[in-house]
């Protein structure tokens, strides 16, 4: 009841409309009507503009002075800044975009007076230096650095450029442009940029000392990279503690002296899409800037952990460095990805996160005395919100219940704020208070017209693969079964592969998106299974470095086949209509089940899918040669859906982008035409100028509608 009242508008009146018009109680025939009315809304069919007409946010970054924060909303492709401030946290929008035009809204910066926002509008270029354009704009697109008043007011563009940090006193902006640093004045609008210096190789990390005077930054240099040091005075670089090795992710000290970074050793055997259980030990460094000798504080043990996970920690840098000396990194030497400290001085590491589960978004607090993480400790398909000292102790848990939360900042005040979804109600900005509940900022950015109360708790499911291994899920079913209904199902893989579906709104824009295609399916009375494969992450270094996965030998084929068979077995599906779908790696396994098992799937949607191995791995490495790795390149290829596309009969919709960056077009233009030979049904949707994840909101309901009728006309025949 309570549940109801608090996310169905027409509860709230019909509740309010008897508790104040009594007389009207003895008129049955109107209750009646109205009761009629609201028990339809509540349950009839939505629609995908419904389901996916809430708005995203991102980018929820706090005020390092005043009691403010900022967020980017994307609401049907119009990305805008939100501001609230204390003491009432109202929302104010004070950008004014409008449209659904692809252009991005990112890298949020709040002045260090807190009355300022930088940000940058506009995609990253593609390799041949083209910024994305799916709206067409005749005029051109543009990369640039903006500043905006937290009022709304004093708009203006700073520079073209990307990865802006503002200077300690706020006067001057460092960023990036064409992999060398720009410095260009803030405090007159007037001022120009002006390059930094000149370095071979790519710039990146750029982070300004804590006095202003000097600013670190990476240059990676391909199979090797060094941390440098530019005086700003002088311009006058120098590269510190240097090795054959790649060195990222610097932090500076608090009094500026010395600086920590992680250190990769070399491997010229290392791939993409395989395990990597091991390897060369990485390590935490730490060097004396005056000297630019280092000395190594602390080194991952051989065996398991030893192998550095980039995407283990969400946040700007994988290294933080505290106001008591406390320097905080995450590790997976137990087989989770867990954070640890260890004192700049040396000595034992501190586990900070116990227990199995992996953390994710990781921050530090205000003052700099604590760490506030996510993680999915105790809630496997979930993530909560922690808060510990690095100096050891007991985490405090900050969230918990039936929710998912990410994205963790606080206040100068010391309140915390975070992003968070559940099973019903899609992402959105809170505020955390002290008794633990969660106040929503914008709670009117929800439209009424959401469909809340329509949407199913999926539950959490475990299938055993074929060969044995047990696989996590969530199950959708439908609300209109009725016993002895035999329903058409689907099979949702999500991409990555290093990517875990959750028992609510993912806190990822894509991913928040296809959970509201699984229940549309669902609403339309599909049995939906969201299969969290092996090689995704959630469930433990191990689950996630699968042995033969990927193009290594597709391992994770088996957790697909065992899927399938689940929902066979199941009473309430028909089995001979199963149909598969999913994005990117998820593309890929869908292509994979059609090619090799279009007897146990009826049908696929394959959303700019992987079809062959060695094409995707040369176009994240591009000096892969599969000439010099002919045994590799064999098992990627027999591991790719063209290896068995000769056995491919099922129907299947091909959807991509072709400015698509991570998988290219070749792709769907090379399986189109093996189709095309072997007399296999297919349709296509491509969407021109269109990146991976599709930058306009009417390119995702055109998407997922050919979705949807695509799978009703195989398999609601």
């Amino acid at each position: 009841m309570q549940f109801f009242q608090q996310n169905n508008p027409d509860f709230n009146f019909l509740h309010n409309f008897i508790k104040h018009q009594p007389k009207l109680i003895m008129k049955k025939k109107f209750l009646f009507v109205y009761f009629l009315l609201f028990t339809t809304k509540s349950f009839a069919q939505f629609s995908i503009e419904q389901v996916l007409s809430a708005p995203f946010p991102t980018e929820l970054k706090a005020s390092p002075v005043s009691n403010k924060v900022a967020w980017v909303f994307n609401e049907q492709g119009s990305r805008n800044i939100f501001v609230a401030e204390a003491p009432n946290f109202k929302p104010i929008k004070i950008t004014n975009y409008e449209g659904d035009n692809g252009q991005e809204i990112n890298s949020l910066t709040f002045t260090t007076d807190g009355n300022s926002i930088i940000f940058i509008r506009g995609g990253a270029n593609n390799s041949a230096g083209e910024i994305p354009n799916p709206i067409q704009f005749q005029e051109g697109v543009e990369r640039a650095i903006f500043i905006i008043g937290t009022d709304g007011r004093n708009l203006r563009k700073v520079a073209n450029g990307t990865y802006p940090k503002i200077s300690p006193k706020g006067e001057m902006l460092a960023y990036l442009s064409g992999s060398q640093a720009f410095t260009v004045r803030l405090d007159s609008a007037k001022a120009t940029g002006k390059k930094l210096f000149q370095s071979r190789g790519t710039q990146h990390s750029i982070r300004w000392s804590p006095d202003g005077t000097q600013l670190v930054f990476v240059s990676s240099r391909g199979d090797h990279g060094f941390v440098g040091v530019c005086d700003v005075a002088t311009k006058n670089i120098k590269f510190l503690d240097m090795s054959v090795d790649s060195d990222i992710d610097p932090v500076w000290s608090p009094d500026g002296k010395s600086l920590a970074f992680i250190r990769i050793p070399y491997s010229k055997d290392a791939l993409m899409f395989g395990p990597e259980r091991e390897r060369n030990p990485w390590s935490i460094r730490i060097v004396d800037v005056e000297t630019g000798k280092g000395r190594e504080l602390w080194k991952a043990k051989e065996g398991r952990g030893s192998a550095f996970f980039e995407n283990g920690i969400v946040s700007e840098n994988r290294l933080f460095w505290t106001a008591d000396n406390q320097i905080i990194f995450g590790y997976e030497g137990e087989g989770w990805h867990h954070l640890y400290s260890i004192s700049a001085n040396g000595g034992d590491i501190k586990l900070l996160s116990p227990n199995d589960g992996e953390t994710e978004y990781v921050s530090l607090s205000t003052d700099k005395k604590s760490v506030i993480y996510n993680a999915n400790i105790g809630d496997t398909d979930r993530r909560h919100l922690w808060q510990v000292s690095p100096l050891g102790g007991i985490a405090k848990q900050l969230t918990n219940g039936q929710g998912i939360e990410w994205s963790p900042v606080q206040l100068p005040n010391g309140q915390v704020f975070c992003l968070h979804s559940d099973a019903r109600t899609p992402a959105r900005p809170c505020m955390i208070q002290a008794d633990g509940k969660m106040k929503d900022l914008a709670p009117d950015m929800i439209s009424s017209d959401f469909p809340s109360m329509q949407l199913i708790q999926p539950q959490a499911v475990m299938i055993t693969a074929k060969d044995g291994m047990k696989i996590p899920g969530q199950l959708f079913l439908p609300k209109n079964h009725k016993v002895g209904d035999k329903h058409p199902a689907a099979i949702f893989f999500h991409g990555g592969s290093r990517r875990q579906m959750l028992l609510g709104f993912n806190y990822s824009d894509y991913y928040h998106k296809a959970y509201a295609l699984n229940q549309y399916l669902a609403s339309k009375g599909y049995v939906v299974l969201a299969l969290n494969y092996r090689s995704g992450i959630g469930y433990g270094m191990e689950f996630r470095e699968a042995l033969n996965y990927g193009a290594t030998g597709a391992s994770e084929y088996n957790d697909v086949v065992g899927a399938g068979q689940f929902l066979k077995n199941r009473e309430d599906v028909d089995g001979s209509k199963i149909g598969l779908w999913g994005g990117s790696y998820g593309g890929y396994l869908t292509a994979l089940g059609l090619a090799k098992n279009s007897d146990m799937f009826a049908v696929g949607v394959d959303i700019h899918g992987v079809h062959d191995w060695n094409t995707t791995e040369r176009n994240f490495i591009p000096s892969y040669d599969a000439s010099r790795r002919v045994e590799w390149a064999k098992k990627a290829y027999e591991s790719s859906p063209m290896s068995f596309v000769n056995t491919w009969k099922s129907p299947v919709l091909l959807i991509h982008g072709d400015d698509d960056r991570n998988v290219p077009f070749a792709e769907t233009v090379i399986l189109a035409e093996a189709l095309r030979k072997n007399n296999v049904y297919f349709e296509q949707l491509i969407f021109p100028d269109e990146v991976h994840s599709f930058l306009l909101h009417k390119n995702w309901v055109n998407a997922y509608k050919a979705s949807s009728e695509f799978f009703d006309k195989f398999l609601k025949k």
